[in-house]
């Protein structure tokens, strides 16, 4: 399945992890401070 993280902050980051590990296909979206820091950090 195909799946978009609108928002991949403390609760869409978690939450799209877990669907990234059970094999769905993830994309997240961020910007700003939670862009930078995933970046910096990984998720």
């Amino acid at each position: 399945m195909k799946i978009s993280v609108i928002g991949s902050g403390g609760v869409g980051g978690f939450f799209g992890a877990l669907m990234a590990r059970s094999g769905h296909e993830v994309l997240f979206v961020a910007r700003g401070g939670h862009l930078d820091a995933i970046r910096t950090n990984g998720l």
